[in-house]
């Protein structure tokens, strides 16, 4: 009788054969990502991603085609660059500066920059109010509200209607009532882990507000875009005549949650208010994002009034409003944190909730302070993201090293405020921390400001900074567990990804 073989070599065989195959594939596809992956991207979130990729392919691989890519890609892309090239068209005729700005060849050199990367020139406006405080920025929002006559643009990353948020709600539909145009924008990942989200949109549909989801996603409707793009602006534009810029969230302190009530815990905000020209720009970037969600064209006859000129000095500023976000490749809030911070001679200051710097960043800060520039980061001593906290702190040791003097703010509030200044002169202030997230993938806005009083403002919330926070040491960093400052290490990489 013959045989028919061994089944058990069959199955080795087979076995041996597919660990070839899969050999050759993952060794194909590590050879695609090294000649793929560095393509326009950081040299560190490439090691990173390459990193997952070589350790994990069958994790790193399905999450770099999700979100791997550096820069948004099609519609989007192209309107923004649109709306970009738009902008500077309309005011190709506007000077490099403002009459009666004075100010050197280095700062200039700022202006003209982000004007080209932007198309936004720099203007005059005057700053109404600084709100350091929540309660007070949704005040002086209502009032603002309250007294619109032809429109009010609202823009928030995160929107909920609570107890704290109500008067800027509340002043919204009655503008409605009276016949006020109102639209509403709030990002839809921002907002829907919050109290009310599902109940938000009906009640502004009922009160006459027309709202829109920035970057929504949802199968069922077939809107998909990558989930880790998202609108990270903060603005609020009253009939173009009155604006407010910052890093204030629409929620109440404790964003929503009883937890955090009990504990304390709070997020501290800094929001400016300004008038003049520099609203226009902000009415410009909500235009375009309105127009990127719903596909309408806001007239600039009807939504851009001719503002007063103004002569820079006290309340007076020269302003220019820089926006960034995936639609811009080039990173203009990072080019212009770098270039300023490169050009300090006596002192910079940096406060930031995430703080997770590049390499130009990095070498920016280090670098004045060899030039002898006092540099000093604000940040806060518990963070309430876990891999973006234990990123920041992998950077200690070499900012400490140089010489930057941290200052923690004391737990449990979470310092949430995003601005800089240098040489008690030039003010930067709005929505973008100083981590990758914000210079390639949020959509951002910062308002520049510079020859008038703000940036001593910015001082005194500084001083009211320091005065409750404490220094860290060297010392102090040197006996961190060396636990510790492995997980803070291995965050950064994570950092690095995105």
């Amino acid at each position: 009788m013959q045989e028919t073989g061994d089944p058990a070599g069959w199955v080795g065989w087979v076995v041996a054969i597919w660990a070839v195959l899969w050999l050759g594939i993952e060794t194909g596809l590590r050879v695609w990502a090294v000649g793929t992956v560095p393509r326009d991207r950081r040299p560190g979130s490439a090691t990173a991603w390459l990193m997952l990729i070589f350790w994990l392919p069958l994790v790193g691989l399905p999450l770099f085609w999700i979100i791997g890519s550096p820069w948004v890609r099609g519609k989007r892309e192209t309107e923004q660059q649109a709306a970009t090239a738009v902008l500077a068209e309309k005011t190709v005729a506007f000077p490099v500066l403002p009459e009666g700005a004075v100010v050197d060849e280095h700062l200039t050199s700022v202006v003209r920059m982000n004007r080209a990367l932007t198309g936004l020139p720099c203007v005059t406006g005057s700053v109404v109010d600084v709100h350091p405080d929540t309660e007070q920025a949704f005040a002086a929002m209502a009032a603002a509200v309250d007294s619109a006559r032809h429109f009010v643009h609202v823009e928030f990353y995160i929107a909920a209607w609570d107890a704290t948020t109500a008067p800027v709600f509340e002043a919204l539909c009655r503008a409605a009532r009276r016949g006020v145009e109102v639209r509403f924008l709030m990002d839809h990942l921002g907002s829907r882990a919050y109290p009310g989200f599902a109940e938000l949109g009906p009640r502004l549909a009922e009160a006459g507000i027309e709202w829109h989801l920035m970057m929504p996603i949802s199968l069922r409707r077939r809107q998909w875009r990558r989930p880790d793009l998202r609108n990270h602006r903060k603005l609020l534009v009253v009939d173009g005549e009155r604006g407010f810029v910052g890093s204030h969230n629409l929620i109440e302190p404790a964003y929503g949650s009883e937890k955090n009530r009990r504990s304390g815990r709070a997020w501290l905000d800094l929001t400016v208010e300004v008038s003049g020209d520099v609203v226009t720009e902000v009415a410009a970037v909500f235009a375009t994002d309105w127009y990127l969600e719903t596909g309408t064209v806001l007239h600039p006859e009807t939504y851009f009034p001719d503002q007063p000129d103004l002569v820079p000095g006290g309340d007076a500023h020269a302003f220019q409003l820089v926006p960034s976000g995936p639609g811009f490749r080039t990173e203009p809030n990072l080019r212009m944190f770098t270039t300023l911070i490169h050009q300090a001679t006596q002192s910079v200051t940096v406060t930031s909730p995430y703080f997770v710097p590049d390499e130009a960043l990095l070498s920016a800060m280090t670098s004045a302070v060899h030039r002898g520039v006092r540099v000093e980061l604000f940040v806060g001593e518990e963070a309430d993201q876990f891999l973006v906290g234990h990123a920041q702190r992998s950077y200690y040791g070499q900012l400490l090293e140089a010489g930057v003097q941290i200052h923690l703010y004391p737990p449990p509030t979470v310092l949430h405020s995003k601005y800089l200044t240098v040489d008690g002169r030039i003010g930067v202030l709005g929505s973008s921390n100083m981590d990758f997230r914000s210079y390639a993938l949020n959509s951002e806005i910062m308002l520049l400001a510079f020859g008038g009083d703000l940036v001593a403002r910015l001082g005194e919330v500084d001083e009211s900074y320091r005065s409750v926070s404490r220094v860290l040491t060297a010392e102090e960093w040197a006996r961190q567990p060396r636990r510790k400052r492995w997980l803070d290490n291995a965050c950064r990489l994570t950092a690095a990804l995105m």
